[in-house]
Parts: structure tokens; sequence; C-alpha cells
């Protein structure tokens, strides 16, 4: 009779099965991880669209700003871990387009509804505030074309969507009887941030590879000076920064 030639299956210890095991679902949680903090970012813009629907400007901004923290550390996470995928790509858009394009909308909306026409026309009464929709209808466009442009990987094309969303938190935060008695100029600005997302305008972006001077001396200058507007200025400084932001990209030609 001949003897088999098949080797004995080998049983592991239960030390390595259970290593073995460990690891696969290391693996698999921390691919959700980028994912978990996204929607993170998602809650944060329903909570500040709910803010923004009552008119509520600080609380809109507080939920923005823990929105755009969450939306830097997704990717920072994404990048740390190495957990890039299709879903968390648009996952991202999704939650960006809730965040920082419809809270914003809607608080321009609610400001724009209780500025002073001097008419009685119901078209303007109730057709100006709408304008305020410009900006979450720019920001889903902004988005689409962030996802299918392979020249943004390390330098922005247009005005990002938080930095735009921060803008308008910021500018209407405070006391805003100026806009309210002055609505143009919340109008005008409206078209001039739409233009600014979806423009060819070349602008850095704030991911560090390093801390060298050389390599990003320009953020460096950035923050050094916004730092200084904002400790002068308070919060009502974030559409400065923002202006800043803007300005030094023009000058740089979005170079880091």
């Amino acid at each position: 009779m001949l003897k088999s030639t098949k080797k004995p299956k080998q049983i592991l210890p239960y030390w390595q099965n259970f290593r073995k095991f460990e690891s696969r679902m290391s693996n698999k949680v921390t691919k959700h991880i980028p994912n978990f903090i996204t929607c993170c970012n998602l809650f944060s813009g329903c909570m500040a669209v709910l803010a923004a629907f009552a008119g509520d400007t600080t609380s809109t901004l507080m939920w923005v700003v823990i929105g755009a923290v969450c939306d830097f550390l997704d990717g920072f996470a994404a990048r740390l871990l190495k957990a890039y995928s299709p879903v968390g790509l648009q996952l991202d858009s999704l939650a960006d387009l809730i965040t920082f394009g419809l809270a914003p909308s809607l608080l321009c909306y609610s400001i724009l509804g209780r500025c002073n026409y001097n008419t009685e026309s119901s078209i303007l009464l109730y057709g100006i505030p709408l304008l305020g929709f410009l900006i979450v209808v720019f920001s889903a466009i902004r988005l689409a074309k962030f996802n299918t442009d392979t020249r943004q990987t390390n330098s922005f094309i247009g005005l990002p969507v938080p930095a735009n969303a921060l803008f308008w938190c910021g500018l209407f935060y405070g006391d805003i009887t100026l806009l309210e008695e002055n609505p143009w100029i919340t109008i005008i600005l409206v078209v001039i941030f739409s233009f600014l997302m979806i423009s060819e305008i070349p602008m850095f972006s704030l991911k560090f590879k390093s801390l060298g001077w050389s390599e990003n001396k320009f953020r460096f200058i950035f923050l050094i000076v916004s730092v200084a507007i904002l400790i002068w200025l308070g919060i009502s400084g974030i559409p400065a920064v923002i202006g800043w932001y803007i300005i030094l990209s023009l000058l740089t030609k979005g170079q880091s």
C-alpha cells in the first residue's frame, strides 16, 4: 500500500491564531477610523444647520468650527493609517456639503430675511434672501470639481469650502447691524465668494509634510499673521483671516 504524500495539516498554537485574528480585526477597525471622524463632521454639520435655521450665529459658528477640525482630522488619519477608500472620499464630500455648504447658506438666508429693504414688494422680500442658497449650490460644484480634478492633491484650485463657510459664519458673528441695514453688502459678497469657489485661482493648502521653513514658509507666514489677527480682533477676525488667505494665495500663486 502506498503511503500518502500529503503533509499533515499544521495546527498553530492558540496564541498565534489569536494574534492573526487580532491583526485582522485591528485592520478592519483601523480602516474605518477616518470615516468615523467624517461622520462626526456630518453630525456637526447637522447641528450647524439647526442653529442656522434658528438664526443662532454663535452656535452655527461653533459647530462649523468643530466640523472643520473633524474635516482636518479625517484626512490626517487617512494619511497616517493609509486608510483610503472610494467610500471615504464620497462620504467626506457629502459631509462637507452639509457642514460647509448648507449651514452657511441657511445662515445667510436667515440674515437676509431680516434685513431692511425699504420696500413692500413681496417678490423682493421673499426672493432676495433666497440668494443665500447660492453658497450651497456653488459649494456642491466646488466639491464635485475637487473630486474629479487630479491637480488638487497638494494644493487647491479655487477657494476651499471650509474656508468659505468660516468666512460667512465669522462675518455674521457678533454685531451685524451694518449688514442688516445694508443687505447689498451681503449680496455682493455672496456673488464674489461663489465665484472664488469655482475659479481657477491656485490656493495653497495647510498640509505640512515636514516642519522645515523652506518647504512651508508661506504656511508659517499665514499662520503667524492669522494668530496676530485673531488676538487683535478675536473671533470677529475670522473673515479677515480668510481674506488674508486669499490675498496670500494670489501673491504666491498657490505655492506653499
